[in-house]
């Protein structure tokens, strides 16, 4: 025998002993966590059980009375599983103690929070986090979230939200990942990565909880807690994949969401939780519910709470948040034959199950350490790659005449009411963070600028005229900070500033809880007073950059007309004052791409990339066709569509190629296309890849993002992008729900967004 294959062997014995010790080890973990949850529920009473299966919140602990207040006396009583929205390295070990010392069983806690886009350091928010389609740093951003909660005190986040939505009325399309189901399947995948890391016994990994299952983001009208009805076989090739990628990643829980499905409520729903989730998924966490989501089973009209809680057991939910309906319900209808000691013991097990993977039962104090909470959080460190990561996440929506970068040395005239209002700049669902210590963009500028340039700033306007509107949107400490002055007045000010001035820098848009949760909107316009200043500062003749701050696709249709340039900012975090300043002056090169449609006016929605034809789809290049699927008054496309934005410098596209006409079903397709930075700056460029299945059994997209890559360019270079597409890549499900893909005619675009492409063809075989 020779050499190279005597070598060959040795390696694969040696790699098959590896692969074998690993999988050992897994059988035997499993084994003894198995061994060790079954002793341990053999000693508990039905009493005990139950209470593993309570979320409450945290309620009226405070520092010292702990153990005197009423969720202290539940602990004692083993009625409590876990807890929420407590932090504080020193608070979680008080309440932690109680459970260890105080408890028959000494059954440690799981302690939850919203971390949703970073802890105390905070990222943009999850839109605009999916803007730098950078994997990469999407995984960062959730692991140096988890580094900081844990050393706070927490285990357990209720992220990511991986609900596909096309509606940007709904006020949550801010926290996730928006319209593209492969991309916001790659995301959720990275996000679940950087959360639990490859090991949740280290104690700076924490749980992840994915959400809302399933199709919150398909919710009529775009209104909070709203109906949802539709087929099951949009649900499977539209809504479900990004849930589905966060299970394969092996994500440890999951949350109902609060609609109904087919007619019953998620939470309630067996075909959802247990045959989809469990059996056909093989998700082995634990399930729970959204606040209060079983009491509000009521009021969905299926039963009492003693019904319903018995209902959402049954169902599959493991854990009740807030509701008690498990806690206090469920003695009653076990007496009565409506759920069994099994449902209740197997629920039991898997948050027991979390607990010991998590380490809690070898140490339940280990997320407690004050140490790590005073040096692992909101860490220069940590503050210096939010900054770097919320750069690559805005998006340059128009720039006529090179308006940006800004020129070193002119005077800059600062206005609108976001422009110092640190407060506002993580956006929503930063619960955890310290917002006086934001970088608005007023001090980004002043941090970069120094005394090089001279900046007048102006309030202008507020960020709506109504005050009752006003107090709405001044929750959770990020007041607008209303100003009593007249308009006109503000207004004035404003524009005497923009004509002592070489550019206007207009920020404008929405307060930070103008989106999130229960932040629905019907006019996704500007509000009529930022028009009215945007107005007045065009009129002095100024260059205006419009900063634009929000947490969904606008309709700014006026503004993209009128204004030279827009900078889309989203909501960028602790630190985005500073990246913003960072690309305006042109340090960052700006390289974010929409991942949601921005429609003309609200009448287009729901508007998304990735539709369907019509049978009398209106010819390509015509704005308007009668008797063909169209409007009277504004063109079908949208004002950006997904995937757009633009850089500083430009990137040209040629030569297209395919590696063979035909793809044959155990093959590969090589697509590859020259990609030219034909500008003045280094950039990078997002390249996308689509799909067009030409012909099915099922009606297909006009287009499926199905690939992309984020490439570099120096000045001047030209580099040959490779993708490689398998018969894989072009399955879906048919009507019978068989994941498949049918030979036939395909086209394949590839370009800088899902509007402007190349396009070639090829056959399946």
């Amino acid at each position: 025998m020779n050499s190279p294959n005597r070598l060959l062997i040795i390696v694969l014995i040696l790699a098959s002993f590896v692969m074998s010790c690993t999988q050992k080890k897994s059988t035997t973990g499993d084994q003894q966590m198995n061994t060790f949850i079954s002793d341990l529920m053999g000693q508990m009473t039905l009493e005990e059980k139950l209470g593993q299966l309570n979320l409450p919140a945290s309620g009226d602990i405070v520092t010292g009375t702990a153990s005197s207040s009423d969720i202290g006396e539940k602990i004692k009583k083993g009625q409590v599983g876990g807890l929420f929205n407590i932090k504080t390295a020193e608070k979680i070990r008080a309440v932690q103690q109680i459970a260890v010392d105080e408890s028959r069983l000494k059954i440690p806690l799981i302690f939850g929070m919203d971390v949703i886009h970073g802890y105390q350091t905070l990222f943009p928010i999850p839109l605009g986090l999916s803007c730098s389609w950078d994997m990469e740093l999407i995984e960062k951003s959730a692991r140096l979230a988890a580094q900081e909660a844990s050393a706070d005190g927490i285990c357990w986040t209720f992220s990511p939200m991986v609900d596909i939505s096309r509606d940007p009325r709904w006020g949550r399309v801010s926290e996730g990942s928006g319209e593209d189901p492969y991309l916001g399947s790659q995301i959720a995948g990275a996000m679940v990565k950087g959360y639990q890391g490859d090991d949740l016994r280290k104690n700076n990994t924490i749980l992840s909880c994915v959400k809302h299952f399933a199709l919150y983001g398909a919710i009529e009208a775009g209104r909070e807690y709203n109906t949802v009805d539709m087929s099951r076989i949009r649900m499977y090739n539209e809504y479900l994949p990004p849930y589905k990628a966060a299970v394969d990643a092996g994500a440890g829980t999951v949350m109902a969401a609060f609609n109904e499905i087919d007619g019953i409520p998620a939470t309630a729903n067996k075909w959802l939780l247990d045959d989809l989730l469990r059996k056909d998924w093989g998700f082995n966490g634990f399930v729970v519910t959204d606040y209060t989501a079983i009491m509000e089973l009521e009021e969905h009209g299926i039963g009492n709470l003693q019904e319903v809680s018995a209902l959402s057991l049954k169902a599959g939910i493991d854990m009740d948040m807030v509701s008690d309906g498990l806690l206090t319900t469920l003695k009653e209808s076990l007496d009565e034959g409506k759920v069994t000691q099994q449902q209740i013991d197997q629920a039991c097990r898997r948050i027991l199950e979390a607990k010991y993977k998590l380490g809690l039962f070898e140490d339940p104090y280990r997320y407690c350490d004050v140490n790590r909470s005073k040096t692992e959080v909101f860490t220069p460190e940590n503050r210096q790659v939010a900054r770097e990561i919320a750069a690559q996440t805005l998006v340059l929506l128009k720039n006529d005449n090179q308006v940006l970068p800004l020129q070193a040395g002119k005077t800059i005239a600062l206005v609108g009411p976001l422009a110092d209002n640190r407060e506002n700049m993580p956006g929503t669902w930063s619960v955890a963070g310290d917002f006086a210590r934001s970088v608005s963009l007023l001090d980004g500028l002043k941090n970069a600028l120094g005394g090089e340039a001279k900046i007048l700033y102006a309030m202008g306007t507020n960020v709506v005229s109504d005050p009752e509107l006003d107090a709405r949107i001044s929750i959770f400490g990020k007041p607008t900070k209303w100003d009593k002055r007249s308009q006109k007045e503000m207004i004035a000010e404003a524009v005497t500033a923009a004509r002592k001035s070489d550019v206007v820098i207009a920020a404008m848009g929405e307060a930070a809880e103008m989106s999130g949760e229960a932040a629905c909107r019907t006019n996704i316009e500007l509000p009529e007073n930022q028009k009215e200043l945007l107005k007045a500062l065009l009129a002095t003749g100024k260059p205006v950059v419009m900063v634009l701050f929000t947490g969904r696709p606008l309709a700014i249709a006026a503004e993209k007309a009128n204004i030279p340039a827009i900078l889309n900012v989203w909501f960028a975090g602790s630190e985005a004052g500073d990246a913003i300043a960072d690309v305006l002056l042109g340090k960052v090169n700006p390289s974010g791409k929409l991942t949601m449609t921005f429609p003309q006016n609200v009448g287009q929605i729901p508007i998304f990339y990735n539709h369907k034809n019509t049978g009398r789809p209106l010819a390509e290049g015509k704005w308007f066709s009668k008797f063909r699927s169209n409007y009277l008054d504004v063109p079908n496309e949208p004002l950006y569509p997904f995937g757009y934005g633009l850089s500083y410098t430009t990137f040209d596209y040629k030569n297209l190629k395919l590696s063979d006409s035909n793809l044959i079903a155990d093959g590969e397709l090589k697509v590859s296309v020259e990609v030219t930075n034909s500008g003045n700056y280094d950039g990078a460029e997002v390249v996308q890849l689509y799909l067009r299945d030409m012909v099915g059994t099922v009606t297909r997209p006009v287009k499926e993002l199905k690939g992309f890559q984020k490439v570099l360019l120096k000045k001047g270079e030209i580099r040959t992008v490779e993708f490689t597409l398998t018969e894989k890549d072009l399955r879906f499900y048919n009507s019978d729900l068989q994941f498949v893909s049918e030979p036939g005619d395909f086209k394949v675009f590839v370009g800088t967004n899902s509007a402007n492409t190349l396009e070639a063809s090829f056959v399946l075989k």
